[in-house]
């Protein structure tokens, strides 16, 4: 039934004026029982000439085309009368049926029409013509859009127009007696489709609490919770029993017994360590698994080169570039030159990138080709500068391929390895187990692979813990650098983000021009200084182009001084409302015209235009702006650094306002200028290695802003946030 509180209009479909075979985005004109013309707009599927379509939404006036009905919600049926039904067919909407033939099948049968093309193909063959042949292909498309007409209207009771759609698309006809009979089934195979949600169609038909696909399907649910919140791959029994019975509400004995189930079918898996059992999601500890042998397999059959030959390499290099690399940087060239696997690790101004541009030049002296990559855009752009070397995005690196399935298809894999010898990754500590995995997948063997990162900022914002994993295994030649050279002694920013995480307060005299601390006691006043900075202080001081590259970098979403309420605060600073920008409300914020603005989660399925070139893909933490927003097409433009895509409306959950973003979102990304709030927030949240890797996102100029107890007690806490993972074990008991 549609929503009483909403308008009704009804009416049969005169025409199809537009509609996406993509997106089921319609307008079409109706003829109401009045004879009045009405234009609809919005998601409608599957809608034809001849409908009779009954839809809720709202009136709305568009500035060109006038008074539209906005569809929320719609029902639809086949005609009835001979002339609406002559119409339906005459439209093409039954293949191998037009108009002459739709009125030689109309004159023939009348009303009876539909029920002969369903279920007597046979008499069809009567009428000049029509051969058997022919009658059967008309039969089976008209099956077959009854099949989407009942698929499409069984989904609107639970899902919308476009979740709809896709379930239709994967499952057909068939997708009704799918979730009738596993309703949980349908978490497996969409995105955007929960437990939760899933949940909620089986309470409708009945399913009980203790059903075994309930009971598996709420395990999985919590494991993927964990890996997404948590970066976990794994949890331990005791701790999964415990969460998936509060979810499922029911007793630690029936998960327990669903735990046994999934893993017979193959969802789950189990690991022994310490004589404590945990429980995987069968994808992660097969990734686990991979990557440990792989890394392992590339160490032992990498060639050395000669030892003697090093020296002599390292001698080279120093001439050309006239560097004179320190003990610990020789040390790491070495350690990439004897051996397949090597982890490079340090903090700011120690000369990463200085070993990465003379193992780069070594290498190519000796005939192998070098890949170096990053896993955001951001980092990857970051490292192309500092090193002087293209650097790809892995996911690039890899050749990823638009796919509809849930997970990236990428072209580079076992089957199609990477043709370069060494593979640089920088920004490693960002790595999750999934695309560590992919890329493992494409190296061919005899490869080298170096991993550059500092094991001391957050870890990835997917499941795994690959970098601190890797080197806690002591496997593989681990070299850190930790000299700070002179050049980078001069910036404060370096100097205090060292003592920061050596567990000392910074220096914050406000001598330097580089690293500043504004108190404040009260949060909103902090909220307000930040505001007070982007929008006036900044541009005054240093111009429009400086502050435009600021970031506000907070530790929470939440409280006075979270992303939340300082977004709202600085888009109506930077961006207000005016007549001639559009603007959308969507998931509870507004997005205007101009708005800074980040994808939140993976979307592989997203096409994109740079200067001539397509892609697909747009990532967690990419950062861009609203173009322009058509709420005609119900879609907005977007500009991710160059690469314009465009967004549907339905997929707007995906995206939040920039104009200050959390730590955990800014990893792997490095601005001319970055403000810290430090207020009072989750406990949970105020650690060292937060504040580090937040004052490690600056070039130029560092800013905090707030109370310098908050700043003690995030110096203090070295704390970190358990995760729970096993590539170090296996790493370790791998011979």
């Amino acid at each position: 039934m549609l929503a009483d509180e909403k308008e009704t209009v009804c009416g049969t479909v005169d025409s199809v004026i537009f509609q996406s075979d993509e997106t089921g985005y319609t307008v079409c004109e109706i003829e109401d029982e009045n004879g009045l013309p009405i234009v609809l707009v919005g998601s409608m599927p599957y809608v034809s000439e001849g409908d009779t379509v009954t839809a809720a939404g709202k009136w709305v006036n568009h500035p060109t085309y006038g008074k539209q009905f906005k569809v929320e919600m719609y029902e639809k049926t086949l005609p009835t009368g001979i002339n609406d039904i002559l119409r339906y067919l005459s439209s093409g909407n039954v293949k191998g049926i037009g108009p002459k033939t739709a009125k030689k099948i109309v004159d023939r049968f009348g009303e009876d029409t539909f029920d002969v093309l369903e279920n007597h193909p046979e008499w069809l063959s009567e009428i000049p013509g029509i051969t058997r042949r022919k009658a059967d292909d008309i039969n089976s498309s008209f099956i077959e859009m009854s099949g989407a007409r009942n698929v499409m209207m069984f989904c609107s009771e639970f899902f919308g127009s476009a979740t709809s759609m896709k379930i239709y698309k994967k499952w057909g006809s068939g997708a009704v007696d799918r979730i009738k009979n596993n309703p949980y089934c349908l978490c497996d195979s969409f995105s955007g489709i929960g437990f939760k949600a899933a949940d909620s169609v089986a309470r409708s038909f009945g399913f009980e609490e203790r059903n075994a696909a309930r009971i598996i399907a709420g395990i999985v649910y919590t494991l993927e919770s964990a890996a997404h919140s948590g970066g976990h791959t794994c949890l331990p029994e005791k701790a999964l029993l415990s969460e998936a019975a509060k979810i499922l509400e029911v007793e630690e004995k029936d998960v327990l017994s669903g735990i046994t189930i999934g893993i017979t079918m193959g969802k789950l898996v189990e690991a022994v360590t310490n004589s404590e059992r945990y429980i995987y999601l069968y994808r992660y500890r097969t990734a686990e698994t991979f990557c440990a042998k792989k890394l392992i397999k590339l160490d032992r059959g990498c060639p050395r080169v000669d030892s003697a030959d090093v020296s002599g390499f390292i001698q080279s290099v120093e001439v050309q570039t006239g560097i004179r690399y320190a003990e610990m940087q020789a040390e790491a060239i070495v350690a990439a030159l004897c051996g397949g696997v090597m982890v490079l690790t340090g903090g700011p101004g120690t000369g990463k990138t200085t070993v990465i541009k003379g193992l780069i030049s070594i290498f190519e002296r000796i005939g192998l080709d070098v890949a170096l990559c990053a896993p955001t855009g951001r980092a990857a752009k970051r490292v192309s500068e500092s090193a002087d070397c293209e650097a790809k995005t892995v996911h690039r690196l890899l050749e990823m391929e638009h796919s509809d399935d849930r997970e990236p298809r990428f072209m580079r894999n076992e089957s199609s390895y990477l043709d370069e010898d060494v593979i640089n990754v920088d920004e490693s500590s960002m790595l999750d187990i999934l695309l560590l995995e992919a890329l493992l997948k494409a190296v061919k063997p005899g490869s080298r692979i170096i991993l550059i990162g500092d094991r001391d900022q957050l870890p990835s914002v997917g499941a795994g813990n690959v970098l601190a994993d890797i080197i806690d295994s002591r496997r593989f030649r681990t070299v850190c650098l930790t000299e700070v050279f002179r050049q980078s002694e001069e910036s404060r920013i370096i100097t205090n983000a060292h003592l920061i995480n050596e567990g000392k307060m910074p220096v914050l005299d406000n001598k330097s021009e580089d690293f500043f601390f504004l108190r404040r006691s009260a949060d909103a006043e902090i909220a307000a200084t930040v505001c007070n900075l982007i929008s006036k202080r900044l541009p005054k001081a240093y111009g429009e182009e400086f502050a435009r590259g600021a970031q506000v970098i907070t530790p929470s979403k939440k409280g006075a001084a979270g992303t939340e309420s300082l977004n709202a605060l600085l888009q109506s600073a930077l961006n207000p409302p005016t007549h001639r920008k559009s603007e959308k409300l969507t998931h509870g914020i507004t997005l205007r015209e101009g708005d800074r603005i980040m994808q939140i989660k993976n979307n592989y399925d997203i096409e994109w235009e740079k200067e001539g070139m397509e892609g697909y893909g747009v990532f967690n933490g990419d950062i861009g702006t609203v173009e322009a927003i058509d709420a005609s097409s119900e879609s907005m433009i977007l500009d991710f650094d160059g690469r314009v895509s465009e967004y549907d409306f339905t997929a707007l959950d995906e995206i939040e306002h920039a104009y200050a973003i959390t730590v955990h979102k800014s990893q792997g990304s490095e601005y001319p200028c970055v403000i810290i709030p430090l207020y009072s927030c989750a406990p949970m949240l105020l650690t060292r290695n937060l504040l580090y890797t937040a004052v490690t996102r600056a070039a130029k100029m560092v800013i905090l802003v707030g109370k310098a107890e908050v700043l003690e007690t995030m110096v203090k806490n070295n704390m970190y946030q358990t995760r729970y993972t096993g590539l170090s074990v296996l790493l370790s008991e791998n011979d």
